[in-house]
């Protein structure tokens, strides 16, 4: 294992943010994780994982420390279920890969979700009707200060949207080392969320598979979001706002004639897409210098090239202004602000 001093951190997130770390390193298990912080114990710690969720606006004074723990192994398995132990370090899309490839179902509809393994029970990654929460079972965690082992459940993490106890309570105390996922031997295909059917139909998909609904995803994914490899961005930079029955009512009284989508949650609560929100905002495809709004999705703020990450930070803090002003609704950032 290498330390690495003042070292530059562009091609380890997916904005491309060229910010620089005062100490960097790659860990692959609990042991080498546990000999770096020793090694440069004072120093403020930092988990990286696939960059994908994160925006940079200045170097960072302390010590990042990449997450690259490999493995995909079944644990056990039962009549129903297959439990599958993931290393935090793996690609998620090659988890998800896997378990379509074997027809354990219940990540399909979260292909192409850029990231690693470790990042979503941190982030409850979700799309297309379906959360971590409804397939995660325990996780593995490295307490950085303790230096202890601990396992987590579902309970354990309080899942909320886009969040669990890791991005509040536990923040930056610890780092996750494996994911265990309880995956459906005879998969339930959810295809409510309306895109996906209607892509199974351009498709011609006769017979529904976990591989048909991933590849629709896919196929969705790829049409709406830059690659980052040739634009940077971080995906979703704004979560979709939840509102109740009253302030659903108001803007449809607001809005005249109402159209404008929502979907309806638990508990008589109504999530609004912020990408709609946004882009009635006039934000979609807006440039200034290589800080930008994509013009295939309002949703996604992305660097064209050589936008510092507060600049991209300053454009979210405007485009956060006017869709108060207008919707008097307040976006919440997905990404994480460092």
């Amino acid at each position: 294992m290498q330390v690495h001093e003042n070292y530059s951190l562009q091609k380890y997130n997916t904005f491309g943010i060229n910010v620089f770390a005062k100490y960097f390193s790659i860990f692959s298990s609990a042991d080498e994780l546990k000999e770096l912080i020793n090694e440069k114990a004072s120093a403020t710690k930092k988990i990286l994982g696939g960059g994908s969720n994160i925006l940079f606006t200045k170097d960072f004074n302390g010590f990042i420390l990449k997450n690259e723990i490999p493995g995909i192994d079944l644990i056990n398995e039962n009549e129903e279920f297959v439990f599958i132990r993931a290393g935090a370090g793996v690609t998620w899309h090659s988890f998800v890969t896997f378990c379509v490839n074997n027809n354990f179902g219940g990540v399909e509809n979260l292909s192409l979700i850029p990231g690693k393994v470790g990042a979503s029970p941190m982030q409850n990654i979700g799309a297309y009707g379906v959360e971590i929460k409804d397939v995660f079972y325990e996780l593995e965690a490295f307490h950085l200060k303790d230096k202890s082992i601990e396992k987590f459940t579902a309970q354990d993490c309080h899942f909320g949207y886009r969040d669990s106890v890791f991005k509040n309570k536990y923040k930056d105390q610890f780092a996750i080392l494996s994911v265990t996922y309880r995956l459906k031997k005879n998969p339930d295909f959810n295809i409510s969320y309306g895109a996906i059917g209607e892509e199974l139909q351009k498709m011609k998909v006769e017979k529904l598979s976990i591989k048909a609904i991933s590849d629709a995803v896919v196929s969705i994914r790829t049409s709406k979001l830059p690659d980052p490899t040739l634009i940077g961005n971080a995906g979703s930079f704004f979560k979709n706002p939840v509102v109740g029955k009253e302030k659903l009512d108001l803007l449809k009284e607001v809005l005249k004639d109402g159209k404008f989508p929502f979907y309806k949650n638990e508990e008589e609560s109504y999530k609004i897409p912020a990408g709609w929100l946004i882009e009635q905002c006039g934000w979609k495809g807006y440039r200034k210098g290589d800080a930008g709004c994509y013009n295939k999705q309002a949703l996604v703020l992305v660097n064209y090239g050589n936008a510092t990450g507060k600049e991209i930070y300053n454009l979210s803090e405007e485009i956060k202004i006017s869709v108060r002003e207008k919707f008097d609704i307040e976006l919440e950032r997905e990404v994480n602000i460092l």
